[in-house]
């Protein structure tokens, strides 16, 4: 018998092809049982009831015609309709027996997967219908799953259910809203042997960035117990970042790791009781742990890529991790459909132009901008209530709210992370979502007119009122292109993944100071010398953001090496210019401890700051702290597009010292190709420039600074602010020395100043013969048109 006619396929049975016959879901599992466990992919072992079966159900029991005839009645604007339709829908399969022939063929299956795994053996009984996880026909969670189901009987409930939820009201809605014929979909289901993961973990990862749609990373998300609470969004799971390049090279590339809050876990339910699973919550040590280990999370990153490599496409997989045996499998996989299929020449860019009140904030769910009036719906039996075009406010959504999440402007929920419903759906649909507020249904107020901002990073915010945004669309494929660099300027590595979408050619400054005072807040001393400080609410305060590290520093090294290196994986294998910490003393004095380590300075600008710190006895110790990081992040992660600079270097002597200080903790000039730079911003570095390029590979013009030391002003002064001018003739011809040094000297030189971004300022840098132009992301088109502009006026000259 052909497989069209066959009612039971075992997975190694099945393949991609196969999709007619067992639906997507089904057909990727088994072309994954086939062809991946030799690459050491573990997948758990099981078998489809085909949609030959499922048709051959409707058949027998003879509901078909009366199942078809209800549908007819739905009206499709009518929630209420909708409702009362479904309803009766399934509760045609939920009054039917199996047909004798198909529970034999069900039964007989179950019994040899039992011979394998033990008596009455646990297993999950899901749904994989022929319209359903197909790109451009991918909604999560169209029908339901049934986890630890066991025995016979228990199976052959799962099985009639599962049919029936063909039949919810999200299913039927989804097929309404795409124009699907009910009679041309059928119904597969997957029993799969259950992977432990109630006495472990599970999650759901992507090998491709669900936000930005940046392909060299994989995202993976996990928490305790089994995987349901992830996509319903009821747990915030703990996140990593992996780089997939320098992860097929044999690095180890975390790039980035988010410790979720995980209050609650999905288990087994004791047998006898009438549910399979219970929600129980986490303990305090639970909470506050990674539920993988760093290896484990690299495991699943190969994993991802073979995955991703074998399908030639993206890919949205979900693992389990089983307590037992402490393995890892893969349970399902499926294409990407969302942020595999954007134009990438296209770039879309939403920019908010006002500042407002923050209502509540949580993390961002794509890049957009929405608008509308809060409508806080605390139930399902309120969605009937929903007005089009407002603000969806809830604790969490699932697939049944589909209907008006789709008329929603925007969706902000209490709960959830990165892979939850909401925002996939919100993908799905192109409505920005922020997820995980904790508190937006207390905070916002019905009928409350607010602006749900997507578009500064990973943080998303509900603003009170309507901000005025704005929307550029940019056709990057009609940009010119240039023989200077032109880069860009990065601090948020939160925003790295969607600025490595801008023309540039890397990074011409990362500065540090972002992700000191805003991952880490707390002064590298106080971290030091952690068990000296006697102010009680400092150590609390360092004990609560340390949670989960090994010590105190190695939290420093680690928070710290994480948004290095998101920042160079996004551009790599670009240069990305990593500048050491320039916080002056009063700025340092402002973080956690800071003020224990900190001396008042009357003049903090021109004080102890830059390389004058980093070889010092007071300082010493916690600049090793950033070389350890920066050490990680190249050797460790392979990042080794990752270069360093000095700022604020007065003299050459000062500059031997730091980099003395640097080899002591591995950081040393040349070798692994580690170029070291150091800023061009003091009169004595374009006058020293011969001797400063014995010692350095390169310069980076910083205007900011140079332009006050030159003109004799404090640039914080507002007496004095009105004679701050980087293009005044003294300043031009101090830049244009140091590039014509550095030229002759045969070193690289750039600017990172905000000099960089005026019109006529790079056009005379471009006349200057300067290697690269980096400045803020906002000011990166119109300064590539500037360049592309001076250097087609330089050809003309020259002809």
């Amino acid at each position: 018998m052909d497989k069209a006619h066959k009612y039971i396929l075992w997975f190694d049975e099945i393949g991609i092809h196969d999709v007619p016959y067992v639906g997507g879901k089904n057909a990727s599992l088994g072309e994954m049982y086939n062809a991946l466990r030799k690459k050491g992919i573990r997948i758990p072992d099981g078998f489809a009831v085909t949609a030959a079966g499922y048709r051959f159900f409707l058949e027998e029991e003879g509901i078909k015609t009366r199942l078809f005839e209800i549908l007819k009645r739905i009206n499709p604007r009518s929630v209420e309709s909708l409702t009362a339709r479904g309803n009766e829908a399934r509760q045609l399969f939920l009054h039917a027996d199996i047909p004798p022939a198909l529970r034999m063929l069900i039964l007989s299956a179950y019994r040899k997967l039992c011979q394998r795994y033990g008596p009455n053996t646990d297993v999950a009984v899901r749904s994989s219908a022929t319209a359903e996880d197909l790109p451009g026909a991918s909604f999560a969670g169209q029908q339901d799953t049934f986890l630890n189901i066991r025995g016979e009987t228990a199976l052959l409930d799962a099985c009639r259910r599962c049919f029936a939820s063909l039949y919810t009201n999200r299913a039927i809605h989804y097929r309404l809203d795409k124009g699907f014929d009910h009679e041309k979909v059928s119904l597969s289901i997957g029993i799969q042997k259950m992977v432990r993961s109630d006495l472990a973990s599970s999650g759901v990862m992507f090998s491709i960035d669900t936000e930005t749609g940046f392909k060299d990373v994989i995202l993976i998300n996990g928490i305790w117990g089994m995987g349901e609470n992830i996509v319903q969004g009821k747990v915030n799971p703990d996140e990593w970042y992996v780089h997939k390049p320098t992860l097929q090279k044999g690095f180890k590339p975390i790039i980035s790791r988010i410790l979720g809050d995980k209050k609650l876990k999905l288990v087994y339910a004791h047998e006898g009781t009438k549910a399979s699973t219970k929600n129980i919550e986490t303990t305090d040590h639970e909470s506050h742990s990674f539920v993988l280990t760093s290896e484990e999370v690299l495991t699943l990153a190969r994993w991802a890529c073979s995955i991703e490599q074998y399908y030639r496409m993206p890919m949205d997989i979900e693992w389990a991790k089983d307590g037992l045996t402490g393995h890892l499998y893969i349970v399902q996989a499926r294409p990407e459909t969302i942020q595999s299929q954007k134009n990438p020449h296209i770039l879309e860019e939403f920019r908010l132009l006002d500042r407002g009140k923050i209502l509540a904030k949580g993390r961002s769910v794509g890049s957009k901008i929405g608008q509308g009036r809060v409508q806080v719906i605390r139930s399902a039996h309120e969605m009937g209530s929903f007005k089009d075009g407002n603000v969806l406010v809830t604790d969490m959504t699932d697939p049944d709210w589909e209907p008006i999440i789709k008329i929603a402007s925007a969706i902000v929920t209490n709960k959830g992370g990165k892979t939850c419903h909401a925002a996939i759906i919100s993908r799905e649909l192109g409505i920005p979502c922020v997820v995980g507020t904790l508190n937006a249904t207390e905070a916002l107020r019905n009928n409350q007119k607010v602006t749900i901002s997507c578009a500064e990073g990973e943080e998303g915010f509900a603003y009170e009122g309507y901000l005025k945004y704005k929307i550029f669309h940019h056709n990057l494929a009609n940009l010119p292109k240039t023989h200077t660099k032109l880069m860009v300027n990065v601090g948020n590595p939160e925003q790295a993944l969607e600025l490595s979408f801008l023309p540039t050619e890397g990074v011409g400054l990362a500065r540090q100071e972002f992700i000191i005072s805003q991952y880490i807040k707390i002064h590298p001393n106080a971290l030091i010398s952690f068990s000296e400080i006697t102010n009680r609410n400092v150590k609390e305060a360092i004990e609560k953001l340390t949670i989960g590290f090994k010590d105190k520093t190695s939290f420093y090294i680690e928070r710290l090496a994480e948004g290095i290196a998101t920042i160079g994986a996004a551009f790599y294998p670009k240069d990305v210019i990593v500048r050491f910490s320039d916080f002056k003393s009063n700025e340092y004095a402002n973080l956690i401890g800071g003020t224990l380590f900190e001396p008042l300075e009357s003049n903090p600008m021109i004080g102890w700051r830059g390389a004058s710190r980093y070889y010092s006895k007071e300082y010493r110790d916690s600049f090793a702290l950033e070389c350890k990081a920066l050490k990680k992040v190249r050797d460790e992660m392979g990042l080794q597009n990752v270069k360093v600079m000095i700022p604020f270097c007065r003299t050459v002597e000062e500059g031997s010292l730091v980099l003395k200080e640097m080899a002591k903790h591995g950081l040393i000039r040349g070798k692994k190709g580690l170029q070291v730079y150091v800023m061009c911003e003091i009169p004595s570095n374009v006058i020293l420039a011969d001797q400063f390029s014995e010692l350095f590979d390169g310069f980076s013009i910083g205007t900011n600074d140079l332009t006050q030391l030159t003109l004799g002003l404090d640039r914080d002064s507002a007496l004095v602010n009105h004679l701050y001018d980087e293009g005044n003739d003294a300043v031009k011809t101090l830049v244009a020395t140091a590039i014509s040094k550095a030229k002759a000297r045969g070193k690289k030189i750039g600017i990172c100043g905000e000099a960089g971004a005026n019109p006529e300022f790079a056009k005379f840098l471009v006349s200057c013969g300067i290697d690269s132009i980096s400045v803020p992301p906002d000011a990166v088109l119109p300064t590539l048109l500037s360049i592309g502009e001076a250097e087609r006026a330089i050809r003309t000259k020259r002809r």
